[in-house]
């Protein structure tokens, strides 16, 4: 019903930047929240940044000033502006989308993820 699929990874120096992008599509309603989520080899994984249908934004502490999420509400987009980014950084990033769609109150749908690297 809903499927969401990222974009812009990739590898960088450490003080680099990059701007991941997610598209979502189908048979969408209304897109409540969308976020941004890391993994690391042997973490769990973690948000990094969500962003509301009001605009709310939330972040973890580690990317506070130097990651910014936004959203395109009438392409049913979203956007992490990373900059400053460290190798601690390094994960795969993945899109996460919460919406309404024809059928389902709602439905929170995974990317496939995009690989982020940031070399020493």
């Amino acid at each position: 019903q809903v499927q969401v699929v990222e974009s812009g990874g990739g590898l960088v120096q450490n003080g680099g930047s990059l701007r991941l992008s997610c598209a979502a599509s189908g048979s969408i309603l209304n897109i409540y929240v969308m976020g941004w989520y890391r993994q690391a080899p042997g973490k769990p994984r973690e948000l990094v940044a969500s962003i509301d249908s009001g605009g709310r934004t939330v972040y973890v502490d580690s990317v506070e000033g130097r990651f910014t999420i936004s959203r395109d509400n009438f392409k049913n987009m979203v956007y992490l502006q990373m900059n400053n980014l460290k190798p601690h950084d390094t994960a795969v990033y993945i899109c996460n989308c919460g919406a309404s769609a024809h059928g389902s109150p709602f439905v929170t749908t995974w990317g496939q993820g995009t690989q982020v690297t940031v070399s020493p």
